[in-house]
């Protein structure tokens, strides 16, 4: 694979094999972004679970308190009383019968779809379509629900879905290199700790094996986490 001169300086300046503190990783991506564009900042955890086994997926949500950086457009199915209470709560688009058609048309210009408990028998029928995009709503991810006003305005304000991978890895967005050091900080330790907090009752051994950050278009970091993981224990 090529990679550019700014890339490949990048990574003459990191020493891949050394876990660096987190203010240090963050400062080293600061200072390394030279993109015209906000850079999104991404996190990814390496777990000690077995994804294969139903009783180890770690899965849920967690509200960043300084949001994702990223303009969240919120689709609701709902209808009746619902659909007014949604609306107030910020939603971008919000339908029942008519949105399954447009999105059965090939419309998906939203990023993530919620719905009221009544309404999926209708979403149902964009399983196919939905569900391979990482769409549907669920109530694991808290997706489907009757407290659209408190669902609508979390995920506007960066509520973010995390899920281990096959290769039992969690990767998630933290937010923009532009965001303060101390913001980014804060994002890290509320996600990590929500990662802590799912830990499967089946899970044996370490179960935080690893950590890295990195930029959009910057190179992984391998951060100290038995040190993070020490840190969120005061």
């Amino acid at each position: 694979m090529k990679h550019s001169k700014r890339y490949k300086g990048n990574r003459e300046n990191v020493d891949r094999a050394k876990p660096y503190s987190l203010q240090d990783a963050i400062s080293i991506i600061k200072e390394q972004s030279r993109c015209k564009f906000d850079e999104t900042v991404e996190v990814a955890a390496r777990l000690g679970v077995n994804p294969k086994h139903a009783d180890q997926m770690v899965r849920g949500t967690v509200a960043l308190p300084h949001g994702t950086g990223r303009q969240v457009r919120v689709l609701v199915f709902a209808q009746g009383e619902k659909e007014e209470e949604a609306k107030a709560a910020g939603a971008d688009f919000i339908g029942a019968q008519d949105l399954v058609e447009k999105i059965q048309g090939g419309w998906l210009d939203f990023d993530v779809a919620v719905a009221t408990p009544d309404m999926m028998k209708v979403v149902g029928r964009l399983g196919k379509i939905l569900g391979a995009r990482g769409l549907m709503p669920n109530p694991k991810s808290g997706t489907v629900t009757m407290d659209l006003e408190r669902t609508v305005k979390e995920l506007k304000a960066g509520r973010i879905e995390y899920r281990v991978d096959r290769q039992a890895n969690v990767a998630v967005p933290i937010g923009k290199v532009s965001f303060s050091e101390d913001n980014l900080i804060e994002n890290f330790r509320t996600f990590v700790d929500a990662l802590l907090k799912a830990k499967p009752a089946t899970a044996k051994g370490a179960y935080m094996k690893g950590l890295s950050i990195c930029s959009t278009m910057g190179i992984g970091i391998k951060l100290d986490h038995q040190a993070i993981l020490a840190d969120l224990k005061k």
